[in-house]
């Protein structure tokens, strides 16, 4: 029942939020399948290893940025995989790549409450953060990639 009424939903909204569900669908799918394979071969394709692009606001972009960081939220919740910050953070940068707004995906670690070591990975384009903002301030930085984008 509660399947029915989801794609009742999917199908009341407009032709452009459901291309962008859709697209961030797909995003989550490539960026759970970059996951899978060794970060060495996926980190070239991420941007500029160690830099970072500016935190100056684009007014311009933010509602675009809303919205790409709604639709990943929302559709991480019902993909068939894992889809948690790293796949988030890749997906969202590849949208935001597609629209020409330039993000830094950072990667972080961090000792959890039994002393083991955790990762996490959160995306930030100006001085809006994608995903990962949740948890982002518990990590230590240790890589960061800019996707910059010519305008």
């Amino acid at each position: 029942m509660r399947i029915l009424k989801r794609v009742r939903t999917f199908l009341r909204l407009n032709w452009e939020s459901k291309m962008l569900l859709l697209e961030a669908y797909l995003q989550l799918a490539r960026g759970r399948y970059l996951k899978s394979i060794p970060f060495s071969k996926v980190a070239s394709g991420l941007g500029d290893e160690m830099k970072e692009t500016s935190f100056s606001p684009t007014a311009s972009n933010n509602a675009e940025l809303a919205r790409v960081s709604k639709a990943i939220h929302l559709m991480s919740r019902y993909t068939l995989w894992e889809s948690q910050c790293l796949v988030k953070a890749i997906a969202g940068m590849k949208m935001l790549e597609k629209r020409n707004i330039s993000s830094t995906l950072y990667l972080g670690t961090a000792k959890d409450t039994d002393g083991k070591m955790v990762a996490h990975a959160w995306l930030r384009s100006g001085p809006y953060y994608v995903s990962g903002a949740e948890v982002m301030d518990r990590f230590t930085v240790v890589a960061k990639f800019a996707k910059e984008m010519k305008h």
